[in-house]
């Protein structure tokens, strides 16, 4: 890929690197700050977050956090 056609592309990726960075990181630190989860243990689930990058959060969300 040549640096041009990055440059033109870098408005839309900086975003989505943010919003990516930023809901792994939450998801890592609510893995390892509460006992419980639905399904699986405290370290499948940071794998999982920390593995797979946009749909592992977000799974995490949905199906793994337990109740507070």
């Amino acid at each position: 890929m040549d640096p041009t056609r990055l440059k033109e592309y870098l408005p839309f990726l900086i975003p989505l690197i943010i919003a990516q960075l930023a809901l792994g990181i939450t998801a890592l630190v609510h893995v390892l700050r509460h006992p419980r989860y639905r399904f699986g243990n405290r370290v499948m689930w940071a794998l999982v977050v920390m593995l797979i990058q946009f749909i592992g959060p977000a799974v995490y969300f949905v199906f793994g956090r337990g109740e507070e």
